[in-house]
């Protein structure tokens, strides 16, 4: 990973490597780049194919994002282009708006890209990377593994030789699962994609086996050896257009709009969230620092740029990253090797994976899709926390019942609920002393917690604003009525309260009077200077009054003591 830069190199982070590169990386990077390449090629087809598209498209898209994020991109191992978890979300737009016509579902699709990237240019831009931390991993893991199961059963009709279906998921298994009932699947078809799994699974545990292309291969050899695609009926990607991408603004209709800007949007939060997670992860296990708002302008320039030259939506790899990695990748300058392997093959010999069948493509997407699922790390959260995994299942579900836009669109929802509601309904405690322990504890937790007689202890753990200072102060006077002896003193510890608005000042207030006419002063311990300040800015600090603030709980403790009659002996003292 690349260290913190300045100025220019900065922003552009692949100048910066031009006086660094070292000659013992070339043939690393060389090497690297052809090994990259050959996953490049099977892949950006049939992720175009899954997304709708014809499948020069996923080249197109392949090419340039390599080419962008070369110059813009902070990690000097990642690897963009077309991904997954994407292909469901394109998907969903290009079968309800294009009606079945190619070229309209490439506008759609590059104009979505365009509107990806400029949310995460402007994610980059304003320094709002940390946005995507507000998705929960459970959270995460619910809508990724949503978007898997529904690129999984999006492909099953092209394994099967099937008709693809334009409902939702659920609609779609059905339908699926009802014609191969009935006899309807096309059983060769179903064997060259099934073989098509068994050599990519063959070759998996050899990591620089280029077992993708040689799955394609293989069965795209037999399929035109044999000509199945006139004797059988198996479906074939056919001629691949000859030439580069060129420069072409993708024009959509008004009525485009909306599902346009949701897709849009729905890409933009995956392959931040994506990006975000991938290049951290890297940073660390090499020991360096990714500037993570230059990872989103380098990730919204590739978008923009693909959007504009007949590609669509790309993220990062999970899959294409780590193979860099094995195949010895030391810069960027692999993926540049990558995308010029790509052109060389559109340019020279575009028409040889002709005879690619559509269930090998689908088998590719399926394979990949299954590597989107998290279980192990759900029944971890399962055993430690059953409420954050039920919130998965539902994004999940959410996902899975309504379709991708909508599912993603629902789990934002529920993770700002989530969010605020741990801000809404916060922990609290009345505090006491425990004997052989320093410090005051949760008197819930410590059953021989003993309280200092006239005195309450209140933590509040959270900050102090508009949804939760009434609760605040109900909790508050239900402690206060709940205690054992008159409470002459309430002292708020402080120390978890960040910030304190103007609605929560004022019913700090009214708590003032409201224990006034019971004749009790309201005190604070261990509250952070900005947060004073605030509390002064308010005008409320002069109603509570200097000598009511205290450093500690100890010498609020203390002061209590000294200036009451009070019986209490502390264990320290003993």
């Amino acid at each position: 990973m690349q260290p913190l830069q300045r100025g220019y190199k900065r922003w552009f982070p692949g100048l910066s490597l031009i006086k660094t590169y070292k000659a013992s990386w070339v043939h690393r990077d060389i090497f690297a780049g052809f090994v990259l390449a050959t996953m490049l090629v099977p892949v950006g087809i049939a992720y175009a194919v899954a997304s709708g598209l014809p499948g020069i498209y996923g080249l197109y898209a392949t090419i340039v994002p390599l080419l962008v994020y070369a110059l813009l991109g902070p990690s000097r191992i990642l690897v963009l282009g077309p991904d997954s978890s994407l292909t469901a979300i394109i998907l969903a737009v290009v079968l309800s708006n294009a009606d079945g016509d190619p070229v309209k579902a490439l506008t759609l699709a590059g104009m979505m890209a365009i509107v990806a990237g400029l949310l995460c240019l402007f994610a980059g831009i304003t320094r709002l990377g940390f946005v995507t931390d507000l998705l929960s991993k459970p959270i995460r893991y619910g809508y990724m593994n949503g978007i898997a199961i529904t690129v999984m059963i999006s492909q099953l009709p092209k394994l099967f030789g099937l008709p693809a279906s334009t409902e939702g998921p659920l609609i779609s298994l059905y339908k699926t699962v009802t014609s191969v009932i009935r006899l309807q699947a096309n059983w060769m078809t179903l064997a060259v994609g099934l073989l098509t799994i068994f050599i990519i699974l063959l070759s998996k545990p050899y990591k620089r086996l280029p077992g993708l292309l040689i799955a394609v291969l293989v069965v795209s050899v037999i399929v035109g050896y044999f000509d199945l695609s006139s004797t059988h009926q198996v479906m074939i990607l056919g001629s691949i257009p000859q030439g580069l991408p060129h420069f072409s603004i993708p024009w959509i209709e008004a009525s485009d709009v909306v599902p346009v800007l949701m897709g849009g949007f729905a890409i933009a939060l995956v392959s931040l969230a994506d990006t975000s997670i991938l290049s951290r992860s890297y940073a660390v296990r090499h020991g360096g620092y990714v500037d993570q708002n230059q990872e989103m302008i380098a990730l919204g320039a590739a978008n923009i740029a693909t959007g504009f030259f007949q590609g669509f939506a790309v993220s990062s790899s999970s899959s294409r990253t780590p193979i860099a990695q094995v195949a010895g990748a030391q810069t960027q300058v692999t993926g540049l090797i990558g995308a010029f392997v790509v052109s060389l093959f559109l340019i020279v010999a575009p028409d040889s994976l002709k005879y690619l069948p559509d269930s090998a493509l689908a088998a590719v997407v399926l394979i990949a899709a299954w590597s989107l699922f998290e279980v192990s790390d759900l029944k971890r959260i399962y055993r430690i926390q059953k409420g954050e995994f039920w919130l998965s299942m539902f994004c999940f579900a959410a996902v899975v019942t309504f379709g991708v836009i909508t599912g993603i669109t629902l789990a934002i929802i529920v993770a700002i609920i989530d969010f605020l509601w741990q801000s809404w309904r916060p922990h609290f405690a009345i505090l006491g002393r425990v004997d052989g322990i320093k410090g005051y504890h949760d008197i819930t937790r410590y059953q021989n917690a003993k309280q200092i007689p006239g005195l309450l202890l209140f933590r509040w753990d959270a900050a102090l604003f508009f949804a939760n200072a009434e609760l605040f102060q109900q909790k508050l006077l239900a402690a206060v009525a709940a205690s054992q002896s008159p409470v002459k003193w309430v002292v708020v510890a402080a120390e978890p309260i960040t910030n304190v608005d103007v609605t929560a000042s004022d019913t700090v207030g009214d708590l003032i009077k409201i224990l006034k006419q019971s004749k009790i002063k309201l005190h604070f311990s261990e509250m952070k200077d900005p947060v004073k300040d605030k509390i002064k800015k308010y005008g409320l600090f002069d109603q509570i009054g200097n000598d009511a603030f205290f450093p500690t709980v100890g010498a609020a403790v203390k002061k209590f003591i000294e200036t009451h009659s009070i019986e209490w002996k502390d264990w320290e003292d003993r």
